[in-house]
């Protein structure tokens, strides 16, 4: 699933393109409003954790210039992955790893037992800021913005054994966590007009974030994918508040 929903994504911007081969490259937009929201499936991938979670993506902006717009940005997204001691920052990975050889020595585990905690995760995340845009064709924007803002993470672990029931209680003592990290990067995408009023839009965003760093001991680089329709209304900016619709 990882990978196939890039895929998906780049396969499906690439038949839009074709499904509009009449587009004009010299017919700029003549109506830009002056408010864009939209909806759409999210798939939040975070490879270095194993973790990818789908759920949903909404995005509400207004347009100051044809060029230039701000807005805010909201997603969230549920998944699973797997903890293992490798994760873990070199002093706690020791103190797990020297009470899983007292235990093997106990006879209380295979002597090639290996640390592997299912792990479900909920993620939202939040931003607000600038995006630059460019409307040089006629049924295709594009546009490109920094991904500044904050994440949210709720991770609850599932003890498969008497030893994992341990090391979970020390490292979740409520039997879950939950964190605040900022996130920084950059995000892009194109949408195809179906109307002047609502179109089609995939973008990406790959950013930096490290939630939970008492016990993760890597920052990690986060993809988000997603694809869905955008709305578009109030006065028109390129024609300077004359046409309204």
């Amino acid at each position: 699933m990882k990978t196939t929903i890039p895929c998906l994504l780049a396969g499906a911007a690439l038949a839009v393109l074709i499904a509009f081969p009449g587009t004009n490259a010299h017919a700029q937009q003549s109506y830009v409003s002056r408010y864009d929201v939209y909806a759409g499936f999210a798939d939040i991938d975070s490879p270095m954790l194993g973790l990818n979670e789908q759920g949903f993506h909404a995005q509400a902006g207004m347009n100051m210039r044809r060029w230039l717009s701000v807005g805010a940005d909201y997603s969230e997204g549920t998944g699973s992955q797997i903890l293992t001691t490798s994760l873990l920052p070199a002093a706690l990975q020791a103190t797990v790893n020297g009470a899983q050889a007292q235990y093997i020595a106990l006879h209380l585990l295979p002597a090639n037992y290996f640390l592997a905690v299912p792990t479900d995760a909920a993620t939202q995340t939040f931003a607000f800021g600038p995006q630059l845009v460019n409307r040089h064709y006629s049924k295709l924007t594009l546009f490109i913005h920094p991904s500044l803002g904050a994440l949210r993470e709720r991770a609850v672990p599932h003890a498969q054994d008497a030893f994992q029931t341990v090391i979970v209680g020390q490292l979740a003592p409520a039997g879950f966590k939950r964190d605040w990290t900022g996130f920084y990067g950059v995000g892009g995408g194109a949408e195809v007009a179906v109307n002047k009023h609502v179109g089609i839009r995939g973008q990406m965003d790959f950013v930096y974030n490290h939630p939970f760093n008492d016990i993760l001991a890597d920052g990690r680089w986060t993809y988000r994918f997603s694809v869905g329709p955008s709305f578009h209304f109030g006065r028109n900016v390129a024609a300077g508040g004359k046409n309204r619709r």
